[in-house]
């Protein structure tokens, strides 16, 4: 056995050629960019990325119940389309969505004002850093416009089905990396309040119940306890805002009041604001335009312009 060793021991050991070893090298170099590019738990510039603290913790997709089957489609007409997912279907069969007909027959779903409004803003911001912040998201139609631009977007909804719906386009657009969701109400002071959701409606739940049935008379609402929390209490004054956009059928008051700091900054560094300023709806919630131009005026937000029911205001 020791003579057989020391045969073993005159042998030269044998190596892999450089051009294999080469080629091996490449495979497994070819076999590590591949797995961690597709993998999910490794996001674009993880190691350079810092998750915020917020204080409500986002609402995590990951882990949110899906309604099946989901419907959605891209939106027509925009320069910078993306999809959505249909939440509310009407009554069918008799009266249909008219989405649901334009999906049957092939074509996009109609482009929502609110998206083609928001890329036209943004297009004169892009290469600025900052926030776009849609409270009353919906079903995202504002969020994802600024979204598949490039914008980092904080949004906002209290309805779980319209929650849902968010969490279909970030699926969609492939922008977990830009877009947060709450699961809140934004209002001018931290706890809870009385929702009011209208059965089979999911574009007219509001604070108040007259507002939510202002449109849909005949339908029942549904008194739901949601979280709510003032845009000061969440948003940092280092963060910079490009564009605020509400819509939250008659309780804009309360959410800019929440929002004094934040639109108090001087005018190059205050958001471009949209809001809807429909009377109906505002007395609803007892309040006013007029009561939410004084507001807007005491803040230095002395300019604003009525598009329809919304109303768009900057500093002079």
């Amino acid at each position: 056995m020791a003579n057989a060793w020391k045969r073993e021991s005159n042998k030269q050991p044998k190596y892999l050629s450089p051009i294999l070893l080469l080629l091996s090298l490449s495979l497994f170099l070819l076999f590590l960019f591949f797995f961690y590019a597709r993998s999910p738990l490794n996001p674009p510039n993880s190691t350079l990325y810092v998750p915020r603290v917020y204080p409500i913790p986002p609402f995590d997709c990951l882990k949110s119940p899906q309604a099946h089957p989901v419907v959605a489609n891209i939106v027509e007409n925009l320069k910078y389309p993306f999809l959505y997912s249909l939440s509310d279907f009407g009554s069918l069969p008799d009266k249909p969505h008219k989405n649901i007909v334009r999906l049957l027959k092939g074509k996009p779903f109609r482009k929502p004002d609110i998206s083609a409004t928001i890329q036209q803003l943004l297009e004169g911001m892009k290469g600025r850093n900052g926030l776009v912040v849609d409270v009353g998201a919906n079903v995202g139609m504002a969020s994802f416009a600024a979204a598949v631009m490039g914008f980092k977007v904080l949004a906002f909804e209290p309805v779980i089905d319209n929650l849902l719906r968010i969490c279909d386009g970030i699926w969609f657009n492939r922008v977990a990396d830009l877009v947060t969701v709450f699961e809140a109400a934004v209002s001018d002071r931290i706890g809870n309040i009385t929702f009011y959701k209208l059965v089979g409606r999911l574009d007219n739940s509001a604070v108040s119940a007259t507002g939510a049935k202002l449109a849909f008379k005949s339908n029942e609402e549904i008194a739901l306890q949601v979280r709510t929390i003032p845009l000061d209490e969440l948003i940092t004054d280092s963060e910079p805002v490009l564009l605020l956009k509400i819509d939250v059928q008659g309780w804009e008051y309360h959410v800019l009041k929440g929002a004094v700091k934040l639109l108090s900054r001087k005018k190059d560094e205050a958001p471009y604001l949209i809001y809807e300023e429909d009377e109906r709806l505002l007395q609803a919630s007892n309040s006013s335009a007029k009561e939410i131009r004084d507001f807007l005026r005491s803040v230095g937000f002395s300019h604003c312009i009525q598009h329809g029911t919304d109303a768009h205001c900057t500093k002079d």
